[in-house]
């Protein structure tokens, strides 16, 4: 028990560090190191339990620039989305669907960072209210799947070229909300045994030392430099789909 409360603290902590320094990943990385070692059941309520705490502890600072239209179209169409998205992990093999939205994820990260290295401008999306709502609805899906909530949003705000306080602060409250479903649906299904809160609890010094230095990473960080982590995140996480 001592091994693996280690092994997840560490694990936190590196997720967490991603997650404050972009904004999203902690549950996509966390889950890329430690489901290597341990199996999903036990990684599973650890995970989204820290994506939420830290997630809710970052999201004071980016308060003042939450854009709340957009955000209640997100969470509008993603309540349906999780439970067709659980549906679907019962009825349907999950692996061609993940890895679909791997595929999407790292030719748009692989294509947005040769345009970077080539100098070429990014190009730029307009939003509106259906394609936000469709963004939410397949974040929905994605997070009754697997708990993968924050790829798309990440990537739809970059394709719109949003800068990095505007970004964060739809990307935050979003998966704080998501979480927030996922939870109960968890601990009705029994997976919060006295084993996972202790490991929640021996991982939580690590979440949030991570957080604290990937904020203070993230305050220093130009725009170009945030949209390299994210992008770069975004192409981790797709390529963690695939394998």
């Amino acid at each position: 028990m001592l091994a693996d409360a280690l092994l997840l603290s560490g694990a936190c902590f590196v997720a967490a560090f991603c997650a404050g320094m972009a904004g999203f990943a902690f549950v996509l990385v966390g889950a890329g190191l430690l489901l290597q070692f341990l199996p999903p059941a036990t990684t599973a309520p650890v995970l989204v339990l820290g994506s939420f705490v830290v997630q809710s502890i970052a999201l004071k600072a980016m308060w003042d620039h939450v854009d709340w239209q957009v955000l209640r179209r997100w969470m509008l169409f993603a309540i349906p989305g999780m439970p067709l998205g659980v549906w679907l992990l019962a009825h349907v093999p999950a692996g061609p669907m993940t890895a679909g939205v791997g595929a999407l994820l790292v030719v748009y990260a692989g294509y947005m960072l040769a345009r970077i290295g080539l100098r070429l401008p990014a190009p730029s999306l307009q939003g509106g209210p259906a394609a936000d709502g469709a963004v939410g609805f397949a974040s929905g899906i994605l997070g009754g799947i697997g708990g993968y909530v924050g790829a798309l949003p990440a990537m739809w705000a970059d394709a719109q070229g949003l800068d990095k306080l505007a970004t964060r602060g739809l990307l935050q409250p979003f998966i704080v909300f998501m979480q927030l479903l996922t939870l109960p649906a968890l601990m009705w299904a029994g997976f919060f045994t006295r084993e996972a809160v202790w490991l929640s609890l021996a991982a939580l010094p690590g979440m949030l030392a991570g957080m604290w230095l990937g904020l203070a990473a993230f305050r220093r960080l130009p725009q170009q430099g945030f949209r390299l982590v994210l992008l770069g995140l975004l192409l981790i996480s797709g390529l963690s789909l695939l394998i």
